[in-house]
């Protein structure tokens, strides 16, 4: 595609000589004799060659004007008075560079290929300005807020690299989906990849779950079966709630992400293997540092590359965009008659603290349409789960006679026994980490 060039010059032999050179470099040149003239056929040039004296408007005057206008067109300005504060003045008012008269045809030449690298430039930079302020998708992402593109453009520059990335937030925030995003993007794209719920594994298989066991390892191991991280050798491991893994196991996670090696239960031989390790918390790690329920070299192992991902409530600009996605998503999945919602209906979503964040959203969005009977989801339609959590009550102060440490552990008996002594769910009732109640429980004297 041609360039073409504007020369605004009231001289007309000056303005032929300069077409000329122009034109012999390959350039489509237009002429004006007056800023008036050139202010008409702005629109259609990609530089501008301008004096700064001419008849009627000067050419400063045609660069306040363009300004005016929001043109990105760059522009020089040519003077015979050649003087630094007419200089100054021109590139104050937007010009990109200046020719005291006279000047050679070749720092004409030099000049003006100047100006146009600098329009490339401005260009390249708005566009990709458009491209990350438009960008609301990143493969099963979503978001238009400021967070969620500034996590985009992490998993891109974090994805190609074999670095451990430790991603934090609240249940149902998403981790799970960016930990794959980031796998999809890595040169491992192709190999497995392996999620590991720390909380659902019993801490008593938790370390033949991960790293495998021999025959005869234990009572029923008839066969050697290899663990998590063989499955996903060359591949990915996503530790999702890192923070529930017993400080035995840590140890064994740690010299994983140091040397890459480790053994089978029941097996003295050493295996190495390749993997990646992301890591998921919804908990404050710090915090179980500073308890002595998780161990500090392995936090700043996990916590190379940290990607805090924040709640639904921090970023509501994302939800229409979000329901969007579900109307069509949930539409073919349950057979709703559902193909948009109204302003009313989108006003109390957005209303809503989402608690349970874009898992609990999706959930919402599903029992509607299930429930709805138009195509257009109204405010009557939403139906938001309303009720409180069930939690334990605590009493906002302490019984008679009872100290605080008395009353904790009160509390930590009840809740094992309406959880039937099952950890993790007595750790859910209490609001604390599996690891946090053991430490507790440990502090009692009871494990």
């Amino acid at each position: 595609m041609t360039t073409t060039i504007l020369i605004v010059e009231d001289e007309e032999k000056l303005r032929r000589v300069i077409e000329l050179q122009l034109k012999s470099s390959g350039f489509d040149v237009l002429q004006a004799g007056t800023a008036e003239d050139a202010a008409r056929h702005a629109g259609e040039a990609d530089l501008i060659l301008t004096d700064l004296r001419l008849p009627g408007m000067s050419g400063l005057e045609l660069l306040a004007d363009l300004r005016r206008q929001n043109s990105l067109t760059p522009v020089i300005v040519m003077t015979a008075f050649g003087s630094i504060e007419t200089a100054v003045e021109a590139m104050k008012a937007g010009a990109v560079d200046f020719l005291p008269k006279p000047f050679s045809l070749d720092h004409l030449m030099t000049v003006v290929n100047k100006a146009l690298e600098l329009r490339t430039l401005r260009h390249e930079n708005l566009q990709l300005k458009a491209e990350l302020s438009n960008r609301y998708q990143f493969d099963n992402l979503l978001g238009r807020s400021a967070a969620m593109r500034e996590i985009f453009a992490t998993v891109e520059r974090v994805a190609p690299t074999r670095a451990t990335v430790l991603l934090c937030g609240e249940s149902g925030v998403g981790k799970d989906m960016i930990a794959r995003a980031i796998h999809q993007h890595s040169p491992r794209a192709g190999r497995p990849f392996v999620k590991i719920n720390c909380t659902s594994l019993p801490e008593n298989l938790m370390e033949s779950e991960l790293f495998g066991y021999e025959k005869g390892a234990f009572t029923g191991a008839n066969i050697s079966k290899p663990g998590k991280f063989e499955q996903a050798d060359t591949g990915t491991v996503f530790l999702d709630e890192i923070g529930d893994v017993p400080l035995s196991i840590q140890v064994k996670l740690l010299r994983i992400l140091q040397e890459r090696e480790f053994e089978r239960l029941g097996s003295n031989k050493t295996r190495h293997i390749d993997v990646r390790v992301l890591a998921a918390t919804n908990v404050d790690l710090r915090a179980a540092l500073e308890e002595g329920t998780f161990r500090e070299d392995l936090y700043y192992r996990l916590n190379v590359l940290p990607i805090d991902i924040p709640p639904l409530r921090d970023r509501k600009e994302d939800i229409p965009l979000l329901v969007q996605h579900f109307i069509r998503k949930l539409g073919k999945d349950v057979a709703s008659p559902v193909q948009s919602i109204s302003e009313a209906a989108m006003e109390r979503l957005l209303a809503y603290h989402w608690p349970g964040n874009v898992r609990e959203l999706e959930n919402v969005m599903e029992r509607s349409m299930v429930l709805a009977n138009g195509s257009v989801l109204e405010a009557g339609d939403i139906r938001l789960d309303l009720q409180p959590r069930t939690r334990m009550a605590v009493e906002t102060f302490l019984p008679d006679g009872m100290t605080l440490d008395q009353h904790e552990q009160a509390l930590i008996r009840e809740a094992l026994k309406r959880a039937n002594n099952n950890k993790s769910q007595a750790a859910r009732l209490l609001g604390l980490t599996r690891n946090a109640l053991r430490y507790r429980l440990s502090q009692m004297g009871l494990e």
